[in-house]
């Protein structure tokens, strides 16, 4: 039995992540701003603070831990990352988290830490063609991330690999490209495309209409949370750091996305394109070198996650309109 901690534990991943390191029968202390929103935490310990705080960060971190698991961040969906409102906010938080946890950690001496970047670090200009984005990890420099987002995930990951580098900390770093499934943010402003669009659909009346930001082309590939936690704790049992992506190479563009959930639903509904933050025209994840190293790729196809997520959203879409 290993002891873990999970910073980010109330999010959406991080709540998953506790439920599978408690599956494997791991002690696990969970920390966030938050408890989980949609079921009751399993960690064994969960401790409510501010992950800016740097002592706060020192208090959390009290014991050697066999892992520690970096996932807390200021996020959203396009909603919230693209519109500028936000940078600020985005880049002081999520940086300030990311120095103080590794700072922390150092000092206890933890032996191994993850960090969860993100898709988001990869060049803009590489990613202007819809039906041939380029995401290999050697392609994130020159450095020209679409967002401030992914300015600081770039900058994070070059803070990880320096304690490595400068202490012999042990780091493994992720890029993840759009992880979806139950229990995410589904409405609200930060919400990401395909809980979005189960929302939208789960709100429509058979024969009505959805609205879409942008013209629907921009392709994207999203990956259920079950796979993502499979490559994440095997990229953590593994000898090998990254950064590596962690996606589906199932790209799609956003209106097939919609029409796969209209589908599940069994609704025909019409889209109408609106002006709104879009991010990139194209991205999609490279799992080549994942699967070099690790042996890793994804196993199921899209349709299978947003399935089980459609069903969950248009189950919390129900309950909200009887409240």
């Amino acid at each position: 039995m290993k002891k873990v901690l999970i910073c980010g534990a109330g999010g959406f991943i991080g709540s998953h992540l506790v439920k599978r390191m408690k599956e494997e029968g791991h002690w696990v202390r969970g920390v966030d701003l938050k408890y989980p929103e949609f079921s009751a935490t399993t960690a064994d310990d969960f401790i409510i603070g501010d992950l800016r705080d740097q002592r706060f960060c020192r208090m959390i971190v009290d014991q050697p831990f066999d892992e520690v698991y970096q996932l807390a961040a200021d996020m959203g969906g396009a909603g919230y990352i693209f519109t500028g409102a936000n940078d600020a906010n985005i880049m002081h938080n999520s940086a300030a988290i990311n120095l103080n946890i590794l700072d922390a950690c150092y000092k206890r001496n933890i032996k191994k830490t993850f960090y969860s970047s993100s898709a988001c670090v990869y060049p803009e200009h590489n990613q202007m063609d819809p039906s041939n984005p380029v995401c290999t990890e050697s392609t994130a420099y020159p450095a020209n991330p679409d967002s401030e987002y992914g300015w600081e995930k770039l900058f994070s990951e070059r803070l990880y690999l320096s304690y490595q580098r400068n202490f012999g900390m042990a780091v493994c770093i992720a890029r993840f490209h759009n992880i979806f499934g139950p229990e995410g943010t589904w409405t609200g402003g930060r919400e990401k495309v395909p809980a979005a669009m189960c929302r939208k659909v789960a709100e429509a009346a058979d024969g009505g209409e959805i609205e879409m930001w942008g013209d629907g082309n921009q392709t994207r590939s999203f990956l259920y949370i079950d796979e993502c936690l499979d490559g994440v704790r095997r990229l953590m049992d593994s000898q090998f750091s990254g950064p590596v992506n962690i996606g589906s190479e199932e790209m799609v563009s956003i209106n097939q996305l919609a029409r796969m959930v209209m589908e599940i639903a069994n609704k025909q509904l019409k889209i109408r394109h609106i002006p709104g933050p879009e991010g990139v025209r194209g991205r999609c994840s490279d799992n080549r070198l994942i699967a070099e190293k690790i042996n890793w790729r994804p196993t199921k196809p899209l349709r299978e996650g947003l399935e089980k997520t459609y069903k969950w959203i248009a189950e919390e879409v129900t309950k909200k309109a009887k409240n």
